[in-house]
């Protein structure tokens, strides 16, 4: 078990980066959370599987279609046994 925190630049919101997230997350069995910031960014925790895990965070790289990334943050945490993944306000 893995946990890493995101933090998403670029043209990220308002073209469903965290619904798309989500959904990926779930399909590999990620948990976590995700969730706008006030300067524009796209903030995210993940946790579980190493190998899950670093294919989401690869995802994040580029994200859905319509999205632009231009850079991507990752910091290592200590996993908190998070259960499930929420989009956050």
């Amino acid at each position: 078990m893995i946990r890493r925190h995101l933090i998403v630049r670029g043209h990220v919101q308002g073209v469903g980066y965290r619904w798309s997230l989500a959904r990926e997350a779930r399909r590999l069995g990620v948990h976590g959370w995700a969730r706008n910031r006030a300067d524009g960014t796209v903030e995210a925790v993940l946790e579980g599987a190493a190998a899950d895990v670093e294919v989401l965070v690869e995802w994040c790289r580029t994200g859905p279609g319509g999205a632009g990334v231009s850079g991507l943050v990752v910091t290592v945490e200590e996993p908190e046994g998070l259960t499930k993944f929420e989009i956050r306000a």
